[in-house]
């Protein structure tokens, strides 16, 4: 299951960055700052994920 959430983050994250990328390209700050949201929602389910590995060892 923590994998699968650790997958979804990355994803999230990649997402994300390319969905920036392209507002930027494109001059669409709407869809900049939608893959600047993406991007950090993958930040933080990474982050939580990794608190939670912490907590098991």
């Amino acid at each position: 299951m923590a994998g699968s959430q650790k997958a979804k983050g990355k994803a999230e994250q990649a997402k994300g960055k390319a969905k920036e990328a392209v507002g930027r390209a494109v001059g669409n700050e709407r869809m900049e700052a939608e893959g600047r949201m993406e991007g950090a929602e993958g930040d933080a389910r990474q982050a939580k994920e990794k608190a939670k590995d912490v907590f098991k060892h």
